[in-house]
C-alpha cells in the first residue's frame, strides 16, 4: 500500500525528540507528541485530569498494551473477555463494547478509528498517558471518554539493542528485539520485532482443548529527521499478526464451558503515520497524516452449547485515512495563547457477516414454531444447515475545524475552545437466503404425506445514510496557586460526542424475519429502524486540584465530575431465539463521582502510590419498551477501582555475582467492582481485588524480574451476558507467574 506517510519513511525522515524519564511523574512530553502539540507540555499545569505512566512503571507491572493497564489509572476499566476483538474500556461510567469507541487511542500520533484494532501488544513503550473526561474539542468523535496517548521509545534518546525474553503460567511465551540507531546528529531509527505465544488457562469441555490460546507477531520501524532547525519530520510504521482462539464462555446452568463448533479471532494490521513539525517566526504547523488498515475473521458459535443451533463469521476489511493540520502560536511571555486546526478522515469498510443455521437451530427456533402454529400442515427443511448471507459496504468520511484560546491574568487561567464537526456514514447492504422447506399434511391415521414445496429466495439490498453535525464546546478556569502552595485548582465545562453508527449484526435477525413471515408466523423488521442508532452526547462538569507538597516528595491530584448523558449507546441481546445483538440508545443517563491519585517518597528508595476512582452512573430515563429502569445502575461499568502499590530500591554498593547493583520490589494490588451485568441490576460482580508482586535484579546491561499476577487467586467473572434466554459468564485468569529477562547494550 503506497501512502505519502510510507515514502516519507522510505527516505528516512523524523523529528527530534527529548528523552523520556523512568517515573510515574507527568513530564515535558515529546516534541511532536499529539498531547504536546494540542496541550500544555506539563499535564500537571492545565485544566485536565490525567495519569502518565513512565517507562520504569509499564516494565515493573508488565505493561505491554492498554489492558495491562486497567485500574493503574482511576476510573480506567478494561476487562479481559471473549478475544481481542472485545476491546472494551469503560471511564467514568462512559463505555463501549462494540463499534464506536467511547476513548480515543493514539500510538506515535497515529490514531486508532476501529476499536477492534485496540489491543494488541507492543514493545519498548516509553510512556502511556491517560486524559479522562471528553476531550472532544481538540480530537473529535468517540473521545467522550478520554484519550489514551502511546508513546515509543526514541532513536534519538537511546541508542543500541534492547533484547527481551518472557515465560509465565498458561505455557506463556513472549519475545521482544530492538535496535536504535543514531546515524548523525540529525537523523536516527529504530526496527523492533516481537511475538507471543500462550496456550491458554480455559479447557472446553467438548473436546477438551484449550479455548484461549493465542500466537501473534509485531513489527514497528520508527525514523526521525530534523531536516533543519525550523522543519523536522518523524514517521513510524507498524503491522502485526495474530492467530486466537478466546470465548471461554461458561453455562451457567452446568457450571462448564461446553460448545461444539469452533471458536477464533484472525487480525492483520497495518498502520503508519507521518508527523510533521514546523516552526516559523511567532508559530508552529504541525501535520499529522497517517493511514491504517486491518483485515480481520471473528467466527463463533454462537449459541456457546454442545448443540447446533447457528454459527457467525464476521469478516472485514478497513481502510482508513486521517490528516490533521494544527497551528498554534509560539509559546511566549505573553498572556494570550491559541491553537487551531482542521481534520479530516475517511475510512472504507467491507464486511461479510454470515449467521449458518444447523440442525438444531432449524428443528427448534423454526420447524418447532411454524408446526405449532399449523400442526395439520408440518413442515420439514430442505437440508439440516443453511446460511443466511449479509454483505456490507460502509463508507465514512468527515471533517472539522476547531480552535482554543488561553489567556492567563496573574494567577488566573482561562480557556476556551470550539470545535464543528461534520460526518456523512453510508451503508450499502445485499442480504440473501435460498433454501426452502417441504409441507406435509398429517392424515387422520397420524401419517404424513407430502403437500407443496416452497423454496425460499430472498435478495434484499438497500442503502441507507446517515449525516451528523456536531458542535463541541470546552471551557475552563484554572487559579495557580504559585507563590503559596505547589499546585492549582480548575473547573471544566464541555461537550462529548460518541458517533452513531448501523448495527450490522442486526442483519441476519432482519433476514431471519423475513423467512418467518413468508412462512406465515411472525413479522418484518424496519431495516431502517432496527439497524441504525443514535449518536450519544454528554454534557459534563468537573472540578479538580493539582498539588504539591514537600518540595515534590509528595503529590495530589483530585477530581469530581458530574456527567448528563443524552441517548447512551447501549449493547443489548434483543429477547427470544434471536441470532444477534443490537446497540440501542437509552434516552438518559447520569454519571457522578471523584477521583485521586497520591505519589510519594517517604524515604529515599521508596515510592508510595495510591489511586482510587468512584463511579455512580445510573439511568436517569430508560424504557426499552418492556421494562422502565430508571434509577438502575448502568451495566458493565464498575462503581471502584483501585490501585495500590509501593516500590522499593535497594542499590548495591559491592555488585553481586553478575554485575547486580540494584534489587527492586514491587509489591501491588488492583480492585474493581461493584459492577452490574445487567439493565435490571439482577446480576453483578463484587468487588474483588488483585494482588502482584515483582522481584528485579538488575545489573547495568540485564535486569531479571520475578513477578507474579493475581497471587490471592482471587475468583470473579468479567463479563456476564444472555442469549437465547440462556445465560452466560467468563471467569477471571487464576493465580499466574513469571519470569522476565531484558538486555541492553
Amino acid at each position: 500500500m503506497a501512502t505519502p506517510a510510507f515514502f516519507f519513511t522510505a527516505v528516512a525522515m523524523a523529528a527530534t525528540t527529548d528523552a523520556i524519564p523512568d517515573s510515574l511523574s507527568v513530564y515535558d512530553l515529546e516534541e511532536l507528541n499529539v498531547v504536546a502539540v494540542k496541550q500544555e507540555a506539563r499535564l500537571r499545569e492545565d485544566a485536565v485530569s490525567a495519569t502518565v505512566i513512565g517507562r520504569a512503571e509499564i516494565e515493573e507491572l508488565a505493561i505491554d498494551g492498554m489492558k495491562t493497564a486497567s485500574n493503574v489509572i482511576p476510573n480506567f476499566y478494561i476487562p479481559d473477555y471473549g478475544s481481542r476483538i472485545t476491546s472494551s474500556i469503560y471511564v467514568r461510567g462512559i463505555g463501549a463494547r462494540m463499534d464506536q469507541p467511547a476513548v480515543g487511542l493514539n500510538v506515535d500520533n497515529v490514531p486508532y478509528l476501529n476499536k477492534d484494532a485496540y489491543d494488541f501488544d507492543i514493545a519498548d513503550i516509553a510512556s502511556i498517558e491517560m486524559l479522562r473526561g471528553p476531550q472532544s474539542t481538540l480530537y473529535g468523535r468517540n473521545t467522550m471518554g478520554g484519550l489514551i496517548n502511546i508513546t515509543t521509545l526514541s532513536p534519538m534518546s537511546y541508542q543500541g539493542w534492547r533484547l527481551m525474553f518472557q515465560a509465565g503460567s498458561g505455557n506463556s511465551y513472549k519475545g521482544a528485539a530492538g535496535w536504535y540507531g543514531k546515524l548523525n546528529d540529525r537523523l536516527a531509527t529504530s526496527l523492533n520485532v516481537s511475538g507471543g505465544y500462550t496456550g491458554g488457562f480455559f479447557r472446553n469441555k467438548y473436546d477438551g482443548k484449550l479455548l484461549d490460546h493465542e500466537a501473534s507477531g509485531a513489527v514497528r520501524w520508527k525514523t526521525q529527521w530534523k531536516a533543519t532547525d525550523a522543519l523536522s519530520f518523524m514517521n513510524t510504521f507498524s503491522s502485526s499478526l495474530l492467530r486466537q482462539g478466546g470465548y471461554p464462555y461458561q453455562y451457567i446452568e452446568s457450571g462448564e464451558v461446553d460448545y461444539n463448533d469452533p471458536c477464533f479471532y484472525h487480525r492483520f494490521t497495518l498502520n503508519d503515520g507521518l508527523t510533521l513539525n514546523y516552526r516559523g517566526n511567532g508559530f508552529t504547523m504541525t501535520s499529522i497524516t497517517a493511514v491504517q488498515h486491518i483485515d480481520d475473521n471473528m467466527t463463533l458459535d454462537q449459541d456457546f452449547l454442545p448443540l447446533s443451533y447457528f454459527t457467525l463469521t464476521q469478516k472485514q476489511q478497513e481502510t482508513g485515512l486521517t490528516e490533521d493540520v494544527v497551528f498554534r502560536g509560539s509559546a511566549g511571555e505573553g498572556a494570550y495563547k491559541w491553537l487551531g486546526g482542521v481534520f479530516g478522515f475517511y475510512k472504507h469498510l467491507s464486511m461479510q457477516a454470515p449467521v449458518t443455521f444447523k440442525d438444531e437451530g432449524i428443528r427448534s427456533l423454526i420447524e418447532h414454531h411454524r408446526n405449532d402454529a399449523n400442526p395439520y400442515y408440518p413442515i420439514a427443511w430442505d437440508s439440516r444447515e443453511f446460511p443466511l448471507l449479509s454483505d456490507f459496504t460502509i463508507p465514512t468520511r468527515g471533517g472539522a475545524l476547531y480552535h482554543e484560546s488561553k489567556y492567563e491574568a496573574g494567577h488566573w487561567h482561562f480557556t476556551g475552545g470550539i470545535r464543528f464537526d461534520y460526518e456523512v456514514a453510508t451503508l450499502d447492504y445485499l442480504s440473501r437466503c435460498d433454501t426452502g422447506y417441504e409441507i406435509f399434511h398429517l392424515e387422520n391415521d397420524g401419517t404424513l404425506t407430502p403437500y407443496n414445496r416452497v423454496n425460499i429466495e430472498i435478495h434484499d439490498s438497500g442503502k441507507l445514510s446517515r449525516r451528523y453535525f456536531n458542535w463541541m464546546p470546552r471551557v475552563s478556569v484554572l487559579y495557580d496557586f504559585s507563590g503559596t502552595v505547589d499546585g492549582n485548582v480548575y473547573g471544566v465545562w464541555s461537550k462529548g460526542y460518541k458517533a452513531g453508527g448501523f448495527n450490522t449484526q442486526m442483519f441476519s435477525e432482519v433476514l431471519q424475519g423475513r423467512l418467518m413471515s413468508i412462512m406465515g408466523i411472525g413479522g418484518k423488521h424496519d431495516v431502517d429502524e432496527v439497524v441504525g442508532y443514535k449518536p450519544e452526547y454528554s454534557w459534563n462538569y468537573e472540578l479538580g486540584s493539582h498539588l504539591g507538597f514537600l518540595d515534590g516528595a509528595l503529590s495530589a491530584d483530585l477530581s469530581l465530575f458530574y456527567i448528563d448523558c443524552r441517548d447512551q449507546q447501549m449493547t443489548t441481546f434483543p429477547d427470544g431465539t434471536t441470532t444477534g445483538r443490537i446497540m440501542t440508545n437509552a434516552g438518559r443517563t447520569r454519571s457522578m463521582g471523584g477521583e485521586i491519585a497520591l505519589t510519594g517518597k517517604p524515604v529515599d528508595n521508596l515510592t508510595l502510590v495510591a489511586t482510587y476512582g468512584y463511579t455512580n452512573a445510573r439511568f436517569v430515563d430508560y424504557d426499552d419498551g418492556k421494562n422502565q429502569y430508571k434509577g438502575k445502575y448502568i451495566p458493565y461499568a464498575p462503581r471502584n477501582t483501585l490501585f495500590l502499590q509501593g516500590v522499593l530500591e535497594i542499590p548495591l554498593r559491592n555488585e553481586w555475582i553478575g554485575g547486580i547493583n540494584k534489587i527492586g520490589i514491587d509489591l501491588n494490588m488492583r480492585g474493581t467492582g461493584k459492577i452490574y451485568w445487567n439493565e435490571s441490576n439482577s446480576r453483578c460482580q463484587p468487588f474483588y481485588a488483585e494482588a502482584g508482586a515483582t522481584l528485579t535484579l538488575e545489573a547495568r546491561k540485564w535486569a531479571l524480574q520475578i513477578w507474579g499476577e493475581n497471587l490471592t487467586d482471587t475468583k470473579f467473572d468479567t463479563f456476564y451476558f444472555m442469549s437465547m434466554g440462556n445465560e452466560f459468564l467468563q471467569r477471571g485468569k487464576p493465580v499466574r507467574g513469571g519470569v522476565t529477562l531484558r538486555f541492553t547494550f
